[in-house]
């Protein structure tokens, strides 16, 4: 019997001592484990006689049970330590002034967005919407894209899938937004259907598009403003002046130098390239749009007379607007959503 308290009151002093769970669990296998003082004397008592066995193995059991108690009352203890520790680390003051709600903003690119519809209202342009989700017609056809245009090749184009996986027939993401404005001619057409006259056509077409590219100045989804000016005595000269004029006015500077470069695109004839001139130690051209006077071939599919109307029609990349006006050298920062480059435009 003396020996069995001497194990409990060495228990009691190995568990009192262990400072955290592992030094505990050590104690605890030293008294209550598969070779502990304990568990050893219960093993013995088989070599007992009956009357002996149930004598020692009551007090076995009562000092077993005394040592598990303090072993509990000290892992609760530890645990207690533990988290009042905790506690008071992550103490809050209570006395400092709240947070607050972070404020928003608008991002760059729709700012820029918002900046690009206001000066082109001002001018007289309306502001069209289509879907994004498109046909192949409405895309490439109507617009006088070829079958064999390489824009049509799924190395540039996000083609849709149907339900069992397969390629679904004349489904994409829209490519620009010219779908737009044949969608839009078309339903003016329908509109005005048998009067004498039709009204002029002055739309923009702002919207997402999508397309197979990825770098420092191209993203998979991006952004693009098209404009469409239909109409009697339509010219190239018109064209000049209106684009002249938003862009001028985009940049805040009468002295903006903007030239027209000839090009090439379907949907428009003649066709130019749009540069702007930057100055950074030496002049820089950088081209920001395409534009053109638009084809006799997508008039007619919109059911427009080519021989009374002529229009012209331009596209901008607000993106890319956006960079020029905020000093940003890389696209993909606009769509990354990181906080640390948004706050600088709030």
């Amino acid at each position: 019997m003396q020996n069995l308290e001497s194990i409990v009151r060495a228990a009691k002093t190995a568990f009192a001592t262990a400072l955290d769970p592992d030094a505990l669990e050590q104690a605890k296998a030293r008294y209550l484990g598969k070779s502990g003082q304990i568990t050893v004397l219960l093993k013995e008592l088989g070599k007992l006689a009956a009357e002996e066995k149930r004598k020692v193995g009551a007090a076995i059991n009562q000092a077993k049970a005394a040592v598990e108690t303090a072993l509990a009352e000290r892992r609760e203890a530890i645990r207690q330590a533990e988290l009042s520790a905790r506690l008071a680390e992550e103490a809050l003051d209570v006395t400092l002034p709240g947070r607050g709600e972070a404020q928003g903003g608008l991002h760059p690119v729709t700012r820029t967005l918002e900046r690009i519809e206001q000066l082109f209202a001002s001018l007289g342009f309306a502001v069209a919407d289509g879907p994004e989700i498109e046909t192949d017609f409405y895309n490439f056809t109507a617009l006088n894209t070829p079958e064999d245009h390489p824009a049509r090749s799924m190395h540039d184009t996000f083609y849709l899938l149907d339900e069992d996986g397969r390629l679904a027939k004349g489904l994409l993401l829209r490519t620009h937004t010219s779908p737009i404005q044949a969608r839009y001619m078309q339903a003016h057409v329908a509109k005005y259907a048998g009067q004498e006259t039709m009204p002029e056509i002055r739309i923009i077409a702002p919207g997402r598009v999508y397309r197979v590219d990825s770098d420092a100045t191209h993203s998979p989804m991006f952004h693009q403003v098209e404009g469409l000016w239909v109409g009697e005595n339509v010219s190239f000269a018109d064209l000049k002046g209106v684009i002249a004029d938003f862009l001028r006015r985009f940049f805040e500077t009468d002295d903006l130098k903007v030239r027209f470069r000839p090009s090439f695109f379907p949907f428009t004839e003649p066709s130019a390239e749009i540069d702007v001139a930057f100055t950074h130690g030496t002049q820089q051209w950088l081209e920001i749009a395409g534009c053109g006077m638009v084809h006799p071939n997508v008039l007619s599919r919109a059911g427009i007379d080519p021989e009374k109307h002529t229009g012209f029609a331009f596209g901008f990349g607000p993106d890319r607007l956006a960079m020029l006006r905020y000093g940003v050298d890389d696209l993909r920062l606009f769509f990354e959503g990181d906080l640390r480059f948004l706050r600088q435009f709030v």
